[in-house]
């Protein structure tokens, strides 16, 4: 890094390819499930065929309604949402959805989930065949209904029988987004990796609430909900960088992206590709933008490949104080 200038490849672009565990994308910059419906509602809006891959909003083995609202909140720099899953079921989702995304080139990731091992199984397994669908995303951050409803994402043990499971199921790139709600996110990456994740997307939500002082009630119907958004983005950065410490597969950042700069902080820690979320709810276009910046960013620092800047970053050294104290 450091120059200024470069030779550039004869279509005037500079290479923004990657390669997460297999899955080739044209770019490193995603959609985040549950921020992005099934892709086809933003096509008017943005060219679907600009993005590296759009992953879907979680699917599960029957349709479900979700939570009652009120289920969404802006919070500062962010929001909280407890929607509670809501999806049309796998089977409608490849009879609908997934035939009008094959009109576009980017690769689609279908985020899963289940309360029991056997049903995230069986929803990859559906998805083994259906033409069109690239990877899995397997959406950890669920409460099992046969532990008393202790959460798969906490549970390293139990985050590794959902992988084994999964990866058992299907052929397809299996992808393992971890939740932030753990006390070391290094025992996570490890369990999931060993039990066969391709990659590893990190973080999802972290767990938040609000309370109306007037009334004296929780603004979610849930009470608490999952926070994402600008806020929770330093969080994010930290435990990518400290994934990246001990990961063997690539990781994916998420959390709080919304411009190139942000996308870029998550790269240069230590993530191959990042995921768009909170931030299309702003714009739509919110991902195509980041990588515009990012391109721009390349061409500004002569750097001709993305891939020359992943895991880039410099520190001044060991960490002095690792309890974040400031004092």
């Amino acid at each position: 890094m450091g120059r200024t200038s470069f030779s550039m490849t004869a279509s005037g672009k500079v290479a923004l390819g990657v390669d997460i565990g297999g899955l080739k994308l044209k770019n490193p910059v995603m959609t985040a499930s549950g921020t992005f419906g099934y892709g086809i509602e933003f096509s008017p809006y943005m060219d679907l065929n600009r993005l590296g891959a759009v992953v879907v909003k979680g699917l599960s083995l029957r349709p479900r309604d979700g939570n009652p609202a009120p289920r969404t909140i802006e919070t500062p720099c962010g929001m909280l949402n407890a929607i509670g899953l809501q999806n049309v079921g796998v089977e409608a989702f490849i009879d609908e959805k997934l035939p009008l995304l094959r009109r576009f080139s980017t690769r689609v990731v279908a985020n899963i989930f289940g309360e029991t091992v056997r049903e995230y199984s069986e929803v990859a397994r559906r998805l083994d065949g259906a033409r069109g669908v690239d990877a899995v995303e397997i959406n950890i951050s669920c409460p099992n209904v046969k532990k008393g409803g202790m959460v798969f994402g906490t549970d390293p043990v139990e985050a590794s029988k959902v992988v084994r499971a999964v990866r058992k199921a299907t052929g397809l790139h299996v992808m393992t987004k971890l939740s932030p709600n753990v006390t070391d996110i290094k025992v996570m990456v490890k369990a999931v990796q060993d039990a066969g994740t391709d990659s590893i997307s990190l973080v999802n939500t972290i767990t938040g609430m609000a309370v109306d002082v007037e009334a004296r009630r929780a603004v979610l119907a849930t009470t608490v909900g999952g926070l994402s958004g600008p806020a929770i983005r330093p969080v994010a950065l930290r435990m990518v960088w400290e994934a990246a410490q001990v990961a063997r597969v690539p990781i994916v950042g998420v959390g709080g992206i919304v411009t190139a700069r942000d996308a870029l902080e998550f790269i240069i820690a230590g993530a191959t590709a990042v995921q768009v979320g909170t931030a299309n709810f702003l714009e739509p276009d919110s991902a195509v933008k980041v990588i515009d910046g990012i391109e721009d960013y390349m061409k500004r620092h002569g750097i001709r490949d993305v891939n020359e800047i992943v895991g880039s970053l410099k520190t001044p050294g060991p960490r002095a104080n690792p309890t974040g104290s400031a004092r």
